[in-house]
């Protein structure tokens, strides 16, 4: 199975170019950044709560 979740952020079109920005360095950002790193700072920075145990399999060491 290739995922078994799934997470959404929206942003408003006036964010547009900096989505752009994003997309386009996204490889460079996740040099200094693991996704694991950044997904949980987006659940904090806009006050998700979640539990820990069911973000990422207890298996996944990189979360990458």
């Amino acid at each position: 199975m290739w995922q078994e979740g799934f997470a959404a952020f929206t942003y408003s079109h006036s964010q547009l170019k900096d989505v752009i920005s994003y997309i386009e360095n996204q490889e460079k950002h996740h040099s200094h950044k693991t996704f694991k790193e950044e997904y949980l700072e987006l659940l904090k920075r806009f006050d998700i709560p979640y539990n820990p145990k069911y973000v990422f399999d207890t298996d996944d060491e990189g979360g990458t």
